[in-house]
């Protein structure tokens, strides 16, 4: 089932939520709404579910699947919705809270006893809950409580299954365990899905492709790899991942920062201009010495080698902060301690002009 925005705006008396935006997502598609709060994601998440209306358009729409569900409710659109705090019947069992979106039909769309019990205990063995059935809200963990959630959405059959900050409450380990469920499900069910989340590292490991938001709008679209590595816009390279920012000037196929000088061949206008300058801590190696390439001099401040690298913070000559990631090896190599001068090398730098991106 696709699912296709378009133009869509909302506001909330004098706060706009949303300008203009516009996104398809393909059948059997998971995509993720990535930005801050207040960016517009779970505005447009409900919009699509039918929990808000748009304001009015002449060419705003919601489609499913090429039909126009813009005046559709809820209930007639067929979307599962699953919620951070899972929303569970704490009176119920597992069991019940799964069959409860089956059990409520109206009579003649209700499945039979017989139907609802091997459809329940199916989902329950799907989300790996299968002898937790008679169990109460309760008595599970957070991750638990929230694949019951899910299993209650996907109960009820849905077109497409919406999933508003899911993970948010719960602890990192359980989120990453979970991540990985979710995605090992949607490669088993294969059903449309749309995830918001403010976390970078849920979107960039769980979605097909990424929708990242600010202000409003939406800054870029792309699969993982693309707005990672190939960002947008300032926003975007800012927003996903820890980066370094200098301030410098691009011209004439160069970008110069201080004393660093960096090829930028696609960049050829003769007159300078003001630039911005992103390097990516694992983008940077360190040497003691220079030889030849463009580098930064910089003092060690902090080294910290718990993790699967080893993170140096350093202090430039200008009084900039810089962060560098280096293996664990190329760590051990350098031997590298506080206070001592050191050459920062930039493997890739990422530059941002007016009207111009590199």
């Amino acid at each position: 089932m696709s699912i296709e925005a378009r133009h869509i705006h909302k506001s909330f008396g004098t706060f706009t939520a949303l300008k203009d935006v516009s996104l398809n997502v393909a059948d059997g598609e998971l995509v993720a709404l990535l930005g801050p709060s207040g960016s517009g994601k779970t505005t447009l998440l409900r919009i699509l579910a039918g929990l808000e209306t748009p304001d009015a358009g002449p060419d705003s729409a919601i489609l499913f699947h090429g039909e126009n569900v813009s005046d559709h409710s809820v209930g007639q659109r067929r979307v599962g919705f699953v919620f951070q705090h899972y929303a569970l019947f704490r009176h119920m069992t597992v069991f019940e809270n799964v069959a409860f979106g089956l059990r409520v039909r109206p009579r003649n769309e209700r499945p039979s006893k017989a139907v609802i019990r091997e459809r329940v205990e199916r989902l329950l063995e799907l989300v790996q809950l299968a002898s937790f059935g008679h169990r109460y809200p309760s008595q599970l963990s957070g991750g638990q409580r929230q694949r019951v959630a899910l299993a209650r959405a996907l109960a009820v059959e849905p077109k497409v299954l919406l999933l508003d900050e899911p993970f948010g409450a719960l602890d990192a380990r359980v989120r990453q365990g979970l991540r990985n469920w979710l995605r090992k499900l949607h490669d088993e069910i294969h059903l449309t899905s749309v995830l918001v989340t403010h976390d970078q590292e849920e979107a960039l490991e769980v979605a097909d492709r990424v929708v990242v938001m600010n202000q409003a709008r939406i800054e870029q679209v792309g699969t993982p790899e693309e707005v990672f590595h190939h960002p947008a816009s300032e926003f975007v390279m800012r927003f996903l991942g820890q980066v370094n920012v200098f301030h410098g000037r691009v011209g004439d196929g160069r970008a110069t920062l201080g004393d660093l000088s960096i090829d930028m061949p696609h960049h050829q206008h003769t007159q300078e201009q003001p630039a911005t300058l992103f390097m990516r801590p694992h983008e940077l190696d360190i040497k003691r010495e220079r030889n030849g390439v463009p580098s930064l001099a910089a003092r060690v401040v902090r080294v910290n080698p718990a993790g699967p690298v080893a993170k140096i913070n350093l202090q430039t000559n200008e009084g900039n902060e810089l962060f560098v990631d280096l293996s664990l090896e190329r760590y051990a190599q350098l031997k590298l301690a506080v206070g001592e001068t050191v050459f920062v090398y930039p493997r890739a730098a990422r530059v941002f002009v007016p009207d111009y991106v590199i």
